[in-house]
Order: C-alpha cells, then sequence, then structure tokens
C-alpha cells in the first residue's frame, strides 16, 4: 500500500455486521478526545512543550507528599528521613528519564511502552492494573486529606467528606487533555504561592525552626542515621515510583521534536517526566519540617496532617478569621489538581487491561466510575490511619514494573540491543507473553514481597526495594539474553511499506482510513488487515474478538 493511501480496498474476507461496525465507530469517536488506548497522532498535539509541561507538572500538587515525608520524619527522625527521600528520589529520576523520553518521543502512554518493552501485547495487563492501583490508592489518600479539611474548616463529618472529595472531580475528568490543560495552568500559580509562602515566612521569622527540624530524632528518640531506618523511609517514597506514568499520560502530547524546539522539547520532558521527583522530594522534605513544628501543639498523630501543618504555619503569619479558609483552599486546589489526573490515568488503565482482555471496549467513564468506587471504598476503610503500611507495601510491585522498563529500555534496546528500538503496541505485531519482563516483574515483585512479610527473616525485611530493583535490574538483561530476544516480536513488518517514522526519527504524520470504524489515523496506529486488502487500527484490532483482522505471526508481509 502506497504511503499516500487514504481509502478501504475492497474487502477479500469476511465483512463486519452493521452493528458491529456501528459500535466500532463508536469506540473509535470516543477515543479521539484523550486518545484512550492508542498512539496520540500529531494533528491533536498542538500544545507546545512548556504548556504540556505546566499540565503534567499540576498533576503533581498533591499534599500527600507532606504525610508521606512526615510520618518517615516523625518515626525515623529527620536526618533517615532526609536520607530516605533523597536515595528514593534518585532512583525515581534515573528510572523516569527513559520512560518519559519513549512516552514524549513516541506519543503513547506507560501501557503501551510496557507492551514493547519486555511484557508482551497480554502481559502488560499484570503492569496496567498494579498503575490503575496507585492511581485509586493515591486517589484516596488525597481525598482522604481534602475531608479532614473540610472537617476542620466547615465541620463537615469525614464520610461527607470522603463523598464530596469523589464526586466534586467527575464532571471535570469527563474530558481529556484539552479540559486538564486548562485546569492544571490556571491553578499553579495560586497553588505555588499557598504552599511556598508559609514555609518562608515561618524560616524568616524563627530561624530556630530550621535547626529544631534538623536535630529531630523520631518519636522513638533513637537519633542517628541507620541504614534500616533510611531503607524503610525510602521504601514509602518509592511507591511514588508509579508517578511516571501519570506524567507519561500528559508527556505523550509533546509536539515532534525538532532543530527548532529542541531545547524546549528537552527542558520540558525532563522537568515534567522524572524531574517531577525534585518537587516531591522537597515536599517531602517540607513535610517532615511542618510535622516537627507542629507536633508539641496537635500530637503526633494529627502532625502528619497537611491540614494540620498548614493551618498552624498560616496562623504565624495572618489574622485568625483567615486561617481556616486559606488552608481549606490549598487543600481543595492540591485535591483538585491531583485526583483529576488520578481519576483520568486509572480510567485509561483499567480500560486498557479490560478492552485487551475481552475484546470489548465499554467506554472510559465506566472505568472512572470503577477507580472512584475503589477509592471511597479505601476512604471509608480510613486509609490514612495505615498510610505507610500501604505504600510500602506497594512499592515493591511499583519498583518492580518500573525498573524492568526502564532496564529494558536502557540495556536491551540500546547496549545489548536485543529489544526493538522504537516501540511496539499493536496487537499481531507482539507476542501474547515476552517472558523477559514478565518473569523479571514477577520474580522481583515476589521476592521482594515475601522480604516485606518477614518470610526471609526480620533482619532482610527492610532490604525489600532494594531487592526488588536489583532483582528486575538483573533478571531483565538476564532473560533477554537466555531467550535471544526472540519474543519481542511476532512480525517484522505490519504489512505497509511506509515506514512507522518520518526522516527526523519522529512517528509519521500520513494518515490512513481504517476499513473497520472508517476513522482516519496516523501511520503509527494501524496495521494491514489480514483478510482485507486495507488497513485497521489499533483498536480495532483489540477488539476483534474472533481475530479476523490480526496478522498471523510470520516475518513476511500480510
Amino acid at each position: 500500500m502506497s504511503s499516500t493511501e487514504r481509502r478501504s480496498r475492497e474487502p477479500i474476507g469476511r465483512e463486519e455486521s452493521p452493528q458491529a461496525r456501528a459500535d466500532l465507530g463508536h469506540a473509535a469517536r470516543e477515543t479521539l478526545e484523550d486518545y484512550t488506548l492508542r498512539f496520540a497522532p500529531r494533528s491533536y498535539r498542538r500544545w507546545t512543550p512548556m504548556v504540556v509541561a505546566t499540565t503534567a507538572m499540576g498533576g503533581i500538587a498533591y499534599l500527600a507528599d507532606f504525610s508521606i515525608g512526615a510520618g518517615i520524619g516523625l518515626t525515623h527522625g529527620t536526618g533517615n528521613a532526609l536520607a530516605a527521600i533523597l536515595v528514593a528520589a534518585v532512583v525515581i529520576f534515573v528510572t523516569g528519564f527513559p520512560l518519559a523520553y519513549y512516552g514524549a518521543r513516541y506519543n503513547i502512554d506507560l501501557d503501551l511502552i510496557t507492551r514493547g518493552s519486555g511484557f508482551g501485547y497480554y502481559g502488560s495487563v499484570l503492569t496496567s492494573v498494579i498503575f490503575a492501583s496507585f492511581t485509586f490508592i493515591f486517589f484516596a489518600l488525597e481525598g482522604s486529606i481534602m475531608a479532614q479539611g473540610l472537617k476542620l474548616g466547615l465541620g463537615l463529618p469525614l464520610w461527607l467528606g470522603y463523598l464530596v472529595s469523589t464526586f466534586m472531580v467527575i464532571p471535570l475528568v469527563v474530558y481529556g487533555m484539552k479540559a486538564l490543560s486548562k485546569l492544571q495552568v490556571w491553578t499553579t500559580p495560586v497553588w505555588l504561592l499557598l504552599m511556598v509562602g508559609p514555609l518562608v515566612y515561618l524560616v524568616a521569622a524563627d530561624p530556630g525552626t530550621v535547626d529544631r527540624w534538623l536535630s529531630y530524632a523520631g518519636t522513638g528518640g533513637q537519633g542517628g542515621v541507620n541504614t534500616a531506618s533510611v531503607l524503610l523511609g525510602s521504601g514509602v517514597c518509592l511507591s511514588l515510583i508509579a508517578q511516571i506514568g501519570e506524567q507519561i499520560d500528559y508527556l505523550r502530547f509533546m509536539p515532534p521534536r525538532t532543530d527548532a524546539n529542541r531545547r524546549a522539547w528537552w527542558t520540558a520532558v525532563v522537568v515534567a517526566g522524572p524531574g517531577w521527583v525534585v518537587l516531591g522530594a522537597l515536599k517531602q522534605a517540607i513535610g517532615v519540617f511542618l510535622a516537627v513544628y507542629v507536633i508539641a501543639s496537635v500530637g503526633p498523630a494529627a502532625a502528619a496532617e497537611p491540614i494540620q501543618q498548614f493551618k498552624a504555619a498560616f496562623d504565624a503569619m495572618m489574622p485568625s478569621w483567615l486561617v481556616l479558609p486559606l488552608a481549606v483552599v490549598l487543600v481543595v486546589i492540591s485535591q483538585i489538581k491531583i485526583n483529576v489526573t488520578n481519576a483520568y490515568s486509572g480510567s485509561l488503565a483499567w480500560t486498557n487491561s479490560f478492552t485487551r482482555l475481552t475484546g470489548r471496549y465499554p467506554g472510559r467513564m465506566v472505568f472512572v466510575l470503577l477507580n472512584l468506587a475503589f477509592a471511597l471504598a479505601l476512604m471509608e476503610a480510613d486509609m490514612f490511619s495505615f498510610l505507610n503500611r500501604v505504600l510500602s507495601f506497594y512499592s515493591n510491585c511499583a519498583i518492580a514494573w518500573v525498573v524492568t522498563v526502564a532496564t529494558d529500555i536502557i540495556v536491551n534496546k540500546y547496549v545489548l540491543k536485543l529489544s526493538p528500538h522504537a516501540p511496539e503496541f499493536r496487537r499481531g505485531m507482539l507476542y501474547a507473553v515476552n517472558p523477559v519482563g514478565t518473569v523479571a516483574f514477577v520474580a522481583a515483585s515476589g521476592l521482594s514481597i515475601a522480604m516485606y512479610f518477614h518470610a526471609l527473616g526480620d533482619t532482610l525485611q527492610p532490604y525489600s526495594p532494594v531487592a526488588a530493583a536489583l532483582i528486575a535490574l538483573v533478571l531483565t538483561p538476564l532473560m533477554a539474553v537466555l531467550t535471544k530476544g526472540r519474543y519481542y516480536l511476532r512480525r517484522t513488518t505490519d504489512g505497509i511499506a511506509e515506514p512507522l517514522l518520518d526522516a527526523d526519527g519522529n512517528p509519521s504524520a500520513t494518515l490512513y482510513e481504517c476499513h473497520v470504524c472508517r476513522q482516519e489515523f496516523e501511520r503509527p496506529d494501524v496495521a494491514a488487515c489480514r483478510t482485507h486488502d486495507a488497513v485497521v487500527c489499533s483498536l480495532c484490532l483489540s477488539t476483534d474478538r474472533i481475530g479476523d483482522h490480526v496478522l498471523p505471526a510470520s516475518g513476511g508481509a500480510a
């Protein structure tokens, strides 16, 4: 088929029923708002790198960092907390960089990257569920923080606050990138002012607060920096390693990289990709600072609550009548900014998994509501009271996943050259399961979780995050070598003569019409059809329950 072909040819195989074609057309049209399950085309990516970066950074406005940092600091002391935060930040930055680059360069989300980076078409369902869990766990955490603010400021009971924090995001998350970019850009300046202002004032007004913060030994009173405490703390912080998935959900809308925008493009990718952890680590450190500041007045239990932290900080710098309203405004803005992202990204992950397993696309809003239901259940179960235990357990799975994919990109693609350089995500082009990433992930997460639950002894328990990272780091290239990379690609060509990438290495913008849903898609989102002399888009391949359009396993053209 020529590179300019834009129409379907006459079918040479079985034709879809009118109802099936109508359903597929509806599914295709619905996904075109935010390109659920698929490549984000150049025609849609009209934002500048700075707008995309600002939108992505707006998604890390959450207050959970303050709680996480406070919890570690209150338990292990400031020295151990700062060391733990630094260790986790370095790991998150290093592993997040290749993922962010691939998302921005090839305009696909982390699930699509994972498929072609060691997991296979169905194998990455495992990690999609892990990521979906991340989104509703942190939605519940942020919703709990907002409910605490509404209780303190407006007197709402917690259960009602949970409901308010859940349902208020639904109107905002119905739409995709267009609506979210406007929300994040307009609310970010207000959020930054409310967050940074109190900290600057406290340090300037009473420099002694810095000394008290640095010398705080923790509720255990042990003092000093020790390896076990640092690793236990870093395990909690590393639960945030999956945040890179939410950053990529925005970075996939980056414009093509050109000579003219190269500097702005790279700046946006680094700052809004792995760079999110710099602000995240600072917020965690500030959380320790504010917890130490308020612990004498509110006690250890409440000192980890951001609403209490900022109430005390605002109280020191402004009239009392203004304190609670501003604290509530900060909590509400933060919760909205992050939880629209959590609900949006979680719905993408659930939709990806369901559509691949069942061949049906019920619509993203179904999974928005499902994700919110899980989050609300966690809130009603008072997740905030056992926050660190939930995050420590979860971090083992998240670390194993992200390190496996990052290692496949860095080592298997660029060093060993056993993994295809350009990511592949289309059904028919990939094996159902690739043992490279799947085995590495299952082994790393399984053994680290066993260590976390003391199955390998009390001495090794604090090292479970290290084990998750090291096992994934070693097994991923080892499995690629043992399998000789043969399970990455089921086919070496998709049956279309035109290359996937243009002369600048960006995904080609040439349009093709899918003969199933009759919509036009750019070159990376289509493949030749098995039974028709035409092309099929990636979503219609995913929803082909009988495999009528899926290319056979061979190296030749269809």
